[in-house]
């Protein structure tokens, strides 16, 4: 008899040991909520894999498509992979009826329009459907001039192209003086950080002047705190304020990492004060102060083994085991009693106060690198008999070492032997299709930032998963005619 032959419904996993499949929309879910699109991974670029799965589940069920495109931009905050589900959508008979208004949720930025028709062009070529003409002819109208002049670019498609496709029908006279203006190449030119430091330099006055113009948008502070802090303005204190105000943290919907990316890169080089730090530490806590509280005892285990090492991007120098340490940090933080570890080949306790700032627990957790054993924290529960109630594992669920079974195994175990309503929550890192846990109280998260956490109190209390949450996210019922 084999020995991989205990569940039902089996595969194996990229290093070819034995994992659950996925339904289709799960997968499609853990896919698309841990991508920047066209973006290496460890084990390789899964795109072409998103997008066929994309395909068929459009072809099933284009609505739940429609709806996860607007929840990965609004609640992920994602947006190459949203135009990616927006042309699919607009290519298909089925899901284009969904189009228009999946445009007006998803185009937030003037650049989201160029970049879904390049997408679909690239992938499809012309004739363009007429719901994504009216979609971006929609989209285009509700951006005023400076807008449209910051983002006016000499790309593959410029903003002249947009409107020379879809003819976007102006809603006053001064609209339609602007528009002309933009296909004759005469926009206001827009006042941006970007045009007065290619005009002044990087330097302090020239930090100054931005700072005290209000034109600092709150992801161009976080994105240029090192040069700013080197820059030594006087008006320093502006920056600070900015950066912890809650409104502006909440408004900025900035994904976690990006703060404890902001820490790393200025720790690195020792520069700021402490003043900086601070500072990172309450936005982020802003970020995070609405998740419901996690009651009684919370086992974490982070996944810190060699697969998880890869960077987010070509761009970015953050990996997907810091994503992991940062979510572990957080979920810390709301657990009334939480032990937290990791693991790849060796299983390590790595203890967290959760009165510590979030990023500075976060940059205490070492990411060795080696192979991964999802088994480890389990054994740990099993071997010391320990009592919790929620276990909560941020992998990509990549075990190749250790253990030859699926770890469900181990937690049936556990369950006979410690605690049989033990919930296990598994965060699914970097969506390559297969599982290693399933079943009664087994919820199954993907995505990087806190608003996975939300999921763990609400599937305890019997309220919706990630799936449900996006079966009925936007669209309640099937559309039957084009809109």
């Amino acid at each position: 008899m084999s020995k991989f032959n205990f569940f039902r419904n089996t595969t194996v996993n990229k290093e070819g040991h034995v994992a659950f499949k996925m339904e289709l929309k799960e997968k499609l879910i853990t896919e698309v909520l841990t991508s920047f699109f066209n973006e290496g991974k460890f084990y390789g670029d899964n795109s072409l894999e998103i997008v066929n799965d994309l395909r068929n589940v459009i072809k099933i069920d284009p609505k739940f498509v429609a709806n996860l495109s607007i929840y990965a931009r609004k609640e992920i905050h994602l947006r190459s992979i949203s135009h990616v589900m927006a042309a699919e959508l607009a290519h298909d008979v089925q899901g284009k009826k969904y189009v228009r208004r999946v445009l007006s949720e998803i185009v937030e930025r003037v650049d989201d329009m160029a970049e879904i028709l390049s997408y679909y062009l690239n992938v499809y070529g012309k004739p363009i459907p007429n719901s994504l003409k009216k979609g971006l002819g929609d989209s285009f109208i509700r951006f005023d001039e400076y807008s449209l002049a910051k983002y006016n670019r000499a790309k593959e498609i410029k903003l002249k192209d947009i409107v020379n496709l879809v003819h976007p029908k102006p809603s006053t006279g001064k609209q339609s003086d602007m528009f002309k203006r933009l296909l004759e190449d005469n926009l206001e030119t827009p006042f941006t950080w970007e045009t007065m430091l290619s005009s002044e330099g990087n330097n302090k006055n020239t930090w100054e002047k931005l700072i005290d113009s209000n034109k600092l948008g709150y992801m161009a502070i976080l994105r240029n705190l090192r040069n700013i802090i080197k820059a030594e303005p006087d008006n320093i204190e502006k920056v600070y304020e900015i950066l912890e105000n809650e409104n502006r943290v909440k408004k900025s919907k900035q994904l976690p990492f990006r703060y404890y990316s902001a820490f790393k890169v200025l720790s690195n080089e020792g520069l700021g004060t402490s003043k900086i730090y601070d500072t990172l530490e309450k936005a982020i806590r802003f970020s995070t102060d609405n998740i419901e509280r996690l009651s009684g005892k919370t086992f974490i285990s982070a996944d810190v083994s060699g697969s998880m090492r890869s960077t987010l991007s070509r761009k970015s120098d953050t990996t997907c085991a810091e994503i992991g340490t940062v979510l572990m940090a957080i979920a810390n933080s709301i657990c009334d009693e939480a032990i937290t570890s990791t693991f790849d080949t060796r299983f390590k306790i790595t203890p967290l106060a959760a009165t510590n700032g979030i990023i500075a627990n976060a940059n205490s957790i070492g990411v060795t690198g080696g192979g991964t054993n999802l088994s480890l924290p389990i054994y740990h529960l099993l071997d010391n008999k320990i009592y919790v109630d929620r276990i909560i594992i941020l992998s990509d669920n990549e075990i190749n070492y250790g253990y030859a079974r699926v770890c469900q195994d181990l937690i049936n175990q556990y369950r006979k032997q410690v605690n049989p309503n033990v919930w296990v929550h598994a965060i699914d890192l970097l969506g390559y299709g297969t599982q290693q846990f399933k079943g009664d109280k087994v919820n199954i998260i993907a995505g990087w930032n806190e608003k996975i956490l939300e999921f763990i109190p609400n599937v305890e209390n019997g309220l919706s998963n990630i799936k449900d949450k996006i079966e009925e996210y936007y669209f309640k019922e099937k559309l039957e005619s084009i809109i």
